[in-house]
């Protein structure tokens, strides 16, 4: 469920960048988009977009001074089952070809806490664009362990309707709200 992906990823910052904002490239092997939905009110099914690229630029002082943008390949869904994730690329579904991507860019930001804010941005599925509203955490940043450079981590949530990227196969039966669940990290550009 493509809708599901952007979202996107997306658990960054959002705005305009400004000159105190520094470039972060995101860690593919620590970036995941996670989703979920009701099927036929006897389970929730699971699937999950990873490897995907992005960059934010990130003002740790002022934070709607940030921006993120993200892209995965549609075709980088994992669910578990072969025989659904043919089913989500098919033309019930996405109708996907192997260069089709999921983007999300910001476009706003509004910080709610210490470590929190709602992140605003444009997620393009199945050549559909609609706003959508991250409600994301700063989780840490400092000096990676491992890496030694300087490093973030923001985990996002989100909900949204598969219908309105023309992806509303099944339902209601199948539910058209898609539980979003984004967890990232970035790497400070050298």
């Amino acid at each position: 469920m493509k809708s599901l992906v952007l979202a996107a990823a997306l658990a960054a910052s959002a705005g305009m960048a400004s000159a105190a904002a520094e470039k972060y490239v995101l860690d593919a092997s620590h970036s995941q988009v996670l989703f979920s939905y009701d099927h036929l009110g006897y389970s929730t099914t699971f699937g999950m977009f990873s490897g995907f690229e992005g960059e934010i630029m990130f003002d740790q002082d002022d934070p709607t001074a940030s921006s993120v943008t993200v892209s995965m390949p549609v075709k980088s869904m994992f669910t578990g089952w072969e025989k659904r994730e043919d089913h989500f690329f098919s033309a019930d579904f996405f109708g996907a070809e192997d260069d089709d991507m999921i983007t999300f860019t910001s476009t706003a930001i509004e910080v709610t806490g210490e470590d929190t804010a709602k992140i605003t941005g444009d997620l393009t599925m199945n050549d559909v664009t609609q706003s959508v509203v991250l409600d994301a955490v700063l989780n840490q940043t400092g000096t990676h362990p491992m890496a030694n450079k300087e490093w973030a981590g923001f985990d996002a949530t989100t909900t949204l309707l598969r219908s309105d990227f023309g992806l509303g196969a099944f339902a209601p039966a199948v539910s058209d709200e898609v539980e979003v669940r984004i967890s990232i990290e970035a790497s400070k550009a050298e």
